[in-house]
């Protein structure tokens, strides 16, 4: 048991490392936000029947000398292209040029600008609904635990969201919208995990009131660990399965999911546990108050 206390003590130092990494990178880098974020151009259009995404991808964004998304429209042969807005909001002409060097068949379906003034507003709202979700879960897990296990539950929760926008930022991967909704997914995930072992911990306080929580925290992480290993696990197969199979589209998605899932289970298991630990968490904070008879 000796030997789960300094594992978790050495991986929850190894967080913080990972955490200082993750505040430098967005400090000096920042995140390469996405159209959904920016603004830009929605295009929707007819090609030829040979051409694949990636071809059409690749020519576009050499064309163009920036990124380019190039997603599979509902009816055949047609493409949803987006791209960052041109100094000239009239570019229908130049995009249809573009596709004209490689496609006989051309045909502008549509094309729609959002401005930048939506993306800043996705922005706030992102940010604002991440700070409301750790609020209510630090609420919710003080109410139905106590403050201490919240607390951990909540540094949990505020590392996993670090290190995923650390590795964004690092990386220079696109976050938008689909990135940010996998973002809050594992939220959920991690919480899941963290509220499992806090249950068992609250369970073995009240059972072994002679033992130091750290022994209980060892305990805990033991008599879960099975449990955690089939859910991740079976979760990262089919996460993994979209990552591999589910093309450019699902990519983000899947990469924040597969990474989450990963760091969610080890903050379960080493970040969660501290704060208890360091705040002496006992057995006396479980006990039941007693009513004075005096009126």
């Amino acid at each position: 048991m000796h030997n789960i206390t300094k594992w978790r003590h050495t991986c929850s130092l190894l967080s913080c490392v990972f955490i200082l990494i993750s505040i430098c990178s967005l400090a000096t880098k920042g995140l390469h936000f996405g159209l959904d974020f920016t603004g830009g151009i929605l295009s929707e259009v007819k090609l030829d029947q040979i051409l694949i995404a990636k071809e059409i991808q690749e020519k576009l964004e050499m064309a163009l000398n920036q990124p380019v998304s190039v997603v599979a429209a509902g009816e055949p042969h047609q493409w949803i292209l987006r791209y960052a807005a041109p100094e000239k909001l009239n570019s229908q002409p130049e995009i249809k040029a573009m596709l004209t060097s490689f496609s006989d068949q051309v045909e502008i379906l549509n094309v729609s600008l959002v401005g930048p003034q939506v993306g800043q507003e996705l922005v706030e709202q992102g940010a604002l609904a991440v700070l409301i979700t750790l609020l209510v879960i630090l609420v919710y897990m003080s109410f139905r635990f106590e403050w201490r296990l919240a607390s951990g539950a909540l540094l949990a929760l505020v590392h996993d969201v670090m290190l995923l926008l650390g590795f964004f930022s690092f990386t220079g991967m696109e976050f938008n919208l689909t990135v940010f909704a996998a973002l809050l997914a594992v939220l959920g995930y991690s919480l899941n995990d963290s509220i499992i072992v806090s249950d068992r911990i609250r369970e073995l306080l009240k059972a072994n009131v002679t033992l130091p929580i750290a022994e209980l925290n060892n305990r805990s992480i033991l008599f879960t660990l099975s449990r955690t290993l089939i859910t991740s696990g079976t979760t990262l197969i089919s996460v993994g399965s979209l990552w591999l199979l589910g093309g450019e589209p699902l990519c983000g998605f899947s990469i924040t999911m597969f990474i989450g899932i990963i760091t969610g289970t080890w903050s379960t298991m080493t970040v969660a546990t501290i704060i208890p630990e360091l705040t002496k968490l006992g057995p006396q904070h479980y006990m039941s108050s007693k009513i004075s008879d005096t009126p």
